[in-house]
């Protein structure tokens, strides 16, 4: 493609090919955004070229502002270079830490001297870092430039890497020498990493950032860059593909960041499966590695002590990394091309990937890398003065409460509780007085947690059945009142937790000897260490396990259940009056849990907001955007002249589009599917007759959505017992969306190659039904494109169910906490409208996916013709929206549409 450079608001913006108008007005309005640091909320429907208006106009502004920083730097260079005598040289600029203030030294009295002295000084300073910063990026760009054309450095490289395994080879073969003679007494091989060391302060500490000290020149200092998140791992693939197509997709450092479970090229690791497993022995394998360098300076001379050497990974070194780091700034690489580009090099890409990104120009990484402060600083990200722009960001305020909730099962704190007591007493007599009192804290902790769920720590969890049962919500001081622990200072004990790694501890003991659920009371009370024990002596065969009891859930258990409760603690001590413990009781033990919910995500989202530069909202469907504003960036400080709201219309011309509101159905029954009505068997017979009227008019794919599962099911069973589904299958072959990720792919290839087959061969049956749910696998991501989604129908309206406890306290909290003007919605109602309308406007956003596209929209239901809601549907629809009292003049409409369109394409 041919880059032609177009104009718009008076910046030039490189593009791929001629852009839209729309595309034009998207770029500039995101440039001056970023120009004047604001938030901008952008919405622009699939099929608009969404993400190439924003690499283009996001990666226009980053140029220009590169450009304008080095010319600034190059003329406070300048200035610094002239001698400076007696302080009568003054510099053109002064950096604003020199200017007087009303509480600076001269204001109280200085003398002059003294003042001059300290704005020279801070002017050298500055000019000397600015220099260092120019060597620096000096020295990059000579090194990337390097890379890109001396084929010679990759084979010395390689030569590296080989005497690397060599070495790793002869180290396995020593570590196999030494495992011989262990004796009774002793701990066994590899045993040592079990223990937890001594732990000296409940004061914080500095945490260890994991890098070794002659690994420093990997850390640069982080240039002005932008943070582009969105939800998949094929959502950033596939922006990371535009990059590469666009006019900036060879000049442009691009980083992308993962899982390790997404990044990792260590098999030994890789085959672990989990994330859990997979994150705790990465992290293990580098701990080993920086001990390592301390075993000579532990050992006391006169006193030889055998330390077993512990595994390393082979893909974390300095000079692979270095390599590696390099490699990733040179060219953009999406995730599949950065592993199999660590393969090549035998080079870890999670580590590779995270050196990379102070020199990066675009970061490209998941949601939850960003929005979790502690996952943002685990990979190294820092917001101040960057540019963070969020995709598909429609559910933001889901997701940040998402991430921030964590809900822990009565199994998980028994499996706890078991794991925690047996390795107690197999090591607590190696274990120093602090270690055992934060233990039996902790032991505390989770009795009491199964004891407020009416439970009993000693009793299996899956056969223990509760007295009570229903939910129960609590504030976090209740919570700990009710249950107990309301002495114990939980900020302690989440600090032992993160500073001691009991948890991983924990779980390498358990991978070693595979403890146990607790006994039931009916057993010894040390049976399950006797099991341990039993599992120690040389030549012994596991027990086989027990036949599992009637009702005993058998889904895999997490490898780590202290580990996911840690997360609860720290939950319980981030917020107070933001959150609430539920209670949740069902049944047995096993199935009951404890869950924090997050009523404030501002709260977390305050912190990138006020960090960052500036921060762009965008997404193909965004409206309402009433929630964003209000509970998001009012709560999180956000000032309302800083909000700029930018929405285009659709690429699509006026005629391509039918949006229709039935508020009554062919034999004149009126169409509101609230809770008490949809289940009536008049209201399902009538939704039939409208579907088969539509299935004889509209041509290839129909999609269907209905509000839950639950509903489509009673539906389908009600259709096929009073013959309606036959009379559908005349027409079209019927499909539904299956419950299993795993299943969705093959029913979109035969839902596909059945419309495109009936359109081919004719006959009767011109195409295919697609019965699916809102908010279900195929209401999101999906593309329903040309012959595949000609019509998309909404069966009622999605309203979530404000039976749930969790959105009853939401409502009852923004009741209370955000202000109401007179005349409005309550903040309450509005929320559940709002929820509902975002899952309706992403359902029917399935269907238009080009400029050429064309399809119907059907609502059925009344309600939809009510002026609120018609205001919350996104504008390219709510523009050409048509409301239709009866169903006669909907149909006619319809059929005329399918008719006109059809014979013109």
């Amino acid at each position: 493609m041919a880059d032609k450079t177009k104009e718009a608001g008076g910046v030039h913006f490189p593009f791929p090919f001629t852009p839209y108008a729309i595309q034009k007005d998207f770029m500039a309005a995101l440039y001056q955004v970023l120009e004047a640091g604001k938030i901008g909320i952008f919405e622009s429907p699939t099929g608009t070229g969404k993400s190439l208006s924003l690499i283009c106009g996001a990666l226009s502004w980053l140029r220009d502002f590169e450009q304008k920083k080095r010319e600034e730097e190059e003329r406070l260079l300048e200035a610094g270079a002239d001698p400076l005598n007696d302080g009568k040289d003054q510099a053109p600029c002064p950096p604003p830490s020199c200017q007087e203030s009303p509480g600076s030294p001269r204001a109280a009295g200085e003398p002059d001297w003294v003042t001059q002295f300290v704005q020279k000084k801070e002017e050298r300073d500055l000019v000397d870092r600015l220099k260092e910063e120019q060597v620096r990026r000096k020295k990059r760009e000579e090194r990337l430039q390097q890379i890109r054309h001396n084929v010679p450095l990759k084979f010395a490289a390689k030569r590296m890497r080989q005497e690397d395994e060599e070495t790793e080879r002869l180290l396995r073969l020593s570590r196999e020498m030494l495992a011989a003679g262990t004796g009774p007494e002793q701990l066994a091989w590899g045993e040592e990493e079990l223990v937890l060391a001594e732990y000296e302060s409940d004061k914080e500490k500095g945490s260890t950032s994991g890098v070794d000290a002659d690994e420093d020149d990997l850390e640069e200092e982080h240039v002005t860059k932008i943070y582009y998140c969105s939800r998949t791992h094929s959502q950033l693939a596939q922006f990371v593909h535009e990059v590469q197509k666009s006019p900036f997709g060879k000049d442009t450092r691009l980083v992308s960041l993962g899982s390790r479970q997404n990044l990792c090229v260590n098999e030994d690791v890789r085959k672990l499966g989990s994330v859990q497993l997979i994150n705790d022995r990465c992290v293990e394998l580098q701990r080993s590695k920086h001990e390592k360098k301390n075993i000579v300076e532990e050992e006391k001379p006169g006193r030889r002590r055998r330390l077993e050497p512990r595994a390393t990974c082979p893909f974390y070194s300095h000079k692979q990394l270095q390599l590696l780091r390099d490699e990733v700034l040179v060219e953009v690489k999406d995730i599949e091309q950065l592993v199999a580009l660590g393969k090549e090099a035998r080079a870890c890409p999670y580590y590779g990937s995270r050196f990379a990104i102070p020199a990066a120009q675009l970061v490209v990484l998941p949601y939850q890398m960003l929005l979790h402060a502690a996952a943002r600083q685990a990979a190294g990200i820092r917001l101040q003065g960057q540019v963070v722009v969020i995709d598909e960001a429609h559910n933001l305020i889901d997701t940040i409460t998402g991430i921030h909730s964590v809900e822990v099962s009565g199994s998980q704190l028994c499996q706890a509780h078991s794991q925690l007591l047996q390795y107690t007493e197999r090591y607590g007599k190696r274990l120093k007085a602090k270690n055992l009192m934060y233990i039996k804290q902790i032991l505390y902790l989770l009795e009491k947690f199964v004891t407020v769920l009416g439970g009993n720590i000693k009793q299996n969890p899956n056969t223990q059945s509760l007295s009570q049962a229903g939910t129960e919500l609590k504030t976090i001081s209740d919570f700990l009142f009710q249950s107990q622990i309301d002495n114990i200072n939980l900020f302690k004990v989440q600090r032992y937790c993160e500073k001691s790694m009991v948890s991983r501890k924990l779980l390498g003991f358990t991978e070693r000897y595979g403890a146990v659920l607790a006994p039931s009371r009916e057993q010894p009370k040390l049976s399950g260490f006797q099991h341990f024990l039993q599992s120690l002596q040389p030549g012994a065969t596991a027990a086989p396990a027990a036949p599992a009891e009637e009702g005993e859930d058998r889904a895999p258990r997490p490898a780590s259940p202290l580990m996911h409760i840690e997360g609860f603690l720290a939950a319980l001590t981030t917020a107070n009056q933001d959150g609430r413990v539920i209670l949740s009781r069902q049944g047995s033990l096993s199935q009951s849990s404890l869950k924090f919910l997050l009523l404030n995500p501002a709260v977390h989202f305050a912190q990138v907001v006020k960090e960052c530069r500036a921060v762009v909202l965008a997404g193909g469907t965004m409206q309402p955007v009433s929630d964003l504003r209000e509970q998001l960036l009012a709560c999180a400080g956000v000032q309302a002249e800083r909000v700029v709201e930018f929405s285009c219309g659709h690429v699509i011309p006026a005629d391509n589009i039918l949006p229709l509101v039935i508020c009554s159905g062919p034999s004149n029954q009126q169409l509101e599917f609230t809770y008490q009505k949809r289940e009536l068997p008049q209201m399902m017979d009538e939704t039939g007759r409208i579907l088969c009227n539509l299935c004889n008019v509209v041509p290839g794919g129909v999609v269907c959505f209905f509000p839950s599962y639950e509903y489509q099911r009673q539906v389908h069973a009600h259709w096929d017992k009073s013959g309606l589904l036959a009379r559908l299958a005349v027409r079209k072959k019927i499909f539904q969306e299956p419950k299993r990720v795993n299943q969705v792919e093959q029913v979109l290839l035969e839902y596909s190659r059945c419309v495109k087959h009936c359109g081919q061969a004719g006959g009767t049956v011109t195409g295919a039904l697609m019965l699916s749910v809102v908010g279900g696998k195929m209401s999101e991501g999906i593309n329903f494109s040309d012959n595949l989604g000609r019509c998309v129908v909404m069966v009622g309206m999605p309203f979530p169910s404000v039976r749930s406890a969790e959105l009853q306290e939401k409502m009852a909290y923004l009741d209370q906490t955000l202000p109401r003007a007179p005349g409005q919605v309550p903040p309450g109602k509005a929320l559940v409208e709002n929820l509902c309308m975002k899952a309706v406007n992403q359902s029917i956003g399935r269907a238009i996916r080009h400029q050429k596209d064309f399809a119907s929209i059907v609502l059925l239901d009344q309600r939809y013709a009510r002026p609120p809601i018609l205001a919350k549907l996104p504008a390219w629809i709510r523009d050409r929206v048509q409301v239709k009292a009866t169903f006669g003049p909907a149909f006619a409409a319809l059929r005329k549409f399918h008719r006109e369109k059809s014979g013109s394409s």
